[in-house]
């Protein structure tokens, strides 16, 4: 037979998922702290800890200018980039006309750098040459000319056919085969292959300078990519592999024009089959072209593990920089704000916090007690839930952030606020405890849910919408308002099940604030005062009088009216008969004077005068004298 679930066994069920979910979390930092490098406190914002600065200088081709356009541009996309880690609340601005400024928290690590300071300008280029072939065609075999020219030598840099595609070997040109044959990929940082022509032909090497290419000119742009996501390679019977790729889709513009190329391509000896993947100058992929790709959706393969994977992908996906940039300096700048910013930010805290236990044991006596521990259960969720996302997910707190956490505070007092009410609510309606626990419940949930919507989806949107330090302050608002339900749900209301069992609040002992005497004459709810039974009729009577209609009380009065004259005029005509007459009516008597009767006290008093002729009756018996054979 199942076991009947009561209110004390839900009760300390819901209270045990709460303590899973802490014992989790503590765990969870626990292992960080062991294993992975992680600390018992969040990491600090720009404003409180300090970090590092990059300044990043456009590289422009002679005779080119940046444009205001181009900067936004290129700020937005590191923006994006860099907020790829998590909500490190970095700050990323222009400097003067050229330059681009990115202050990060503490000291990046070397995917971060690699993140900002590559430019991710990416091209598709067909190879048209490759040192590692086998067999080169004879317009990538360097003639002993060519090989070794002399000083004076004049080689020609124009083609002397005009190519038919970027795949031609006609692009191939005297100074351009030289450079290929002479080309050192150790010098490949210092020759600004990144800012090369696109419709010019590019001798580059590939990233790990395993081989020398001859490129043709861009015929696909990375501007073009609209998503890339980095994973593994998976076989055809489902296995994973475990070669880390990068996968990639063009938007409406790129996918035909990487499905007229590879079709090309498909059809060409090798090397002309390749097609490179150009990233900051360098090959990082030169595939061959095994079929068609008319979808859009190609795969980068190379030498990647999984951090270059991922940093090339968030790369791609967030845009390619519409120009190249090199770190001109980089410098560790001092936190703006301070430790004494983020103490006066605790004080502040502490002094609200302390202001709502106040108001918590002065208007709900023993029962606010309830209302402070679940307030330090939720500052211990919130500590594990921002330490986790500090050191997982990179979040930084900021002085907004901790400004978030105040405000929290109030708003998850009002959860429990709502819900006392609710209860004394039902205490003036006459139920006992345990029912105006579960009655009050079910009341004050919706009215927390409608509240705590509210708040999260003014976090979202916030989030969503805001840079820099008010997206800190929109996290930490989201994060302590779901902590807020689930406390409530999970602490607050099994704590009150458990308390309507004990017999000092069941009572309703004074100092419990659940004194049910207490509330119903103090107040109703609804703006009403308790009344006693004899007024409440009252009430009702002087209501029922109030919602007469005007008709009703014309014809009341006119009743009351009508009768008073009859009698008044059977009165006259009783007076005008004895006058006639000359002498009284049978049984009525002239007035005459009212008899003085003497007072106990003495003093004279004037008897109530009666009619003349009326006669004083004695009273009659209660008791039937039938039995005697008397009358009365």
């Amino acid at each position: 037979m199942a076991t009947r679930s009561t209110p004390v066994r839900k009760a300390w069920r819901s209270l045990a998922w709460l303590l899973a979910v802490v014992v989790i979390l503590g765990a969870l930092l626990g292992a960080g702290k062991l294993f992975w490098g992680w600390g018992l406190k969040p990491q600090l914002a720009l404003d409180l800890q300090g970090g590092t600065e990059i300044i990043l200088t456009p590289q422009l081709a002679k005779g080119q200018t940046v444009t205001q356009d181009q900067l936004n541009q290129a700020v937005s996309i590191i923006r994006e980039r860099v907020d790829a880690a998590g909500v490190s609340e970095s700050e990323i601005s222009t400097q003067g006309a050229n330059n681009i400024v990115v202050s990060i928290p503490g000291t990046p690590d070397e995917a971060t750098l690699a993140r900002i300071q590559a430019s991710a300008k990416l091209d598709f280029r067909p190879v048209i040459c490759a040192s590692n072939t086998q067999t080169p065609s004879a317009a990538c075999t360097p003639t002993s000319a060519s090989a070794s020219p002399s000083p004076s030598a004049s080689l020609s840099d124009t083609p002397a056919v005009k190519p038919k595609n970027a795949s031609d070997e006609a692009w191939v040109t005297p100074v351009l085969l030289q450079k290929y044959s002479t080309f050192d990929c150790t010098t490949l940082s210092t020759v600004d292959t990144n800012i090369a022509p696109a419709d010019k032909p590019l001798v580059t090497c590939e990233d790990n300078n395993s081989a020398v290419y001859i490129l043709g000119p861009v015929e696909v742009a990375g501007t073009t990519i609209s998503d890339a996501s980095a994973g593994t390679v998976t076989s055809s019977q489902g296995v994973t592999t475990g070669e880390w790729v990068v996968n990639i889709v063009f938007n409406s513009k790129g996918t035909p024009e990487f499905s007229k190329v590879t079709t090309r391509l498909v059809a060409l000896a090798p090397p002309r089959n390749q097609f490179a993947v150009v990233l900051d100058g360098k090959v990082i992929s030169a595939p061959v072209t095994q079929a068609a790709i008319t979808n859009g959706k190609p795969q980068i393969s190379g030498s990647f593990t999984q951090p270059t994977a991922t940093t090339l992908a968030d790369q791609l996906k967030f845009g390619a920089l519409p120009i190249g940039f090199k770190v001109e300096s980089r410098n560790t700048i001092a936190a703006t704000l301070g430790a004494s910013q983020l103490q006066n930010g605790l004080i502040a805290g502490g002094i609200g916090l302390l202001l709502v236990v106040l108001y918590s044991l002065f208007q709900y006596r023993l029962l606010g007690f309830v209302t402070i521990t679940s307030l330090i259960v939720a500052a211990v969720l919130t500590y594990e839930v921002i330490d986790v996302l500090s050191w997982q997910n990179g979040y930084r707190l900021s002085l907004a952030g901790v400004a978030g956490l105040i405000v929290a505070i109030g708003f998850t007092a009002d959860s429990f606020i709502v819900y006392f009410e609710r209860i004394r609510d039902e205490l003036r309606d006459g139920r006992a405890l345990p029912g105006a626990v579960e009655a009050g419940w079910k009341r004050a949930l919706r009215t927390i849910f409608a509240a705590k919507t509210v708040n999260l989806l003014s976090a979202v949107v916030l989030f969503i919408i805001a840079v820099g330090n008010v997206k800190g302050f929109a996290l930490t608002l989201g994060v302590t308002t779901v902590i807020d339900v689930l406390i409530v749900i999970l602490f607050t209301h099994p704590v009150m099940q458990l308390i309507a069992t004990t017999r000092f609040f069941s009572s309703g002992h004074p100092l419990s604030g659940l004194d049910p005497t207490a509330l119903g004459a103090i107040y109703r709810g609804r703006a009403q005062f308790r009344i006693s039974a004899d007024a409440r009729r009252a009430g009702a009577s002087r209501e029922a009088e109030h919602r007469q209609t005007i008709a009703e009380r014309k014809a009341a009065e006119l009743a009351a009216g009508s009768s008073a004259g009859v009698k008044a005029s059977r009165a006259q005509a009783a007076a005008k008969a004895a006058a006639v007459d000359g002498s009284a009516a049978p049984g009525v008597e002239t007035p005459t004077e009212a008899p003085v009767v003497e007072t106990a006290a003495g003093a004279s008093k004037a008897a109530p005068s009666k009619p003349a002729g009326t006669r004083t009756q004695p009273k009659r018996s209660s008791r039937s004298s039938r039995s005697t054979g008397r009358k009365s």
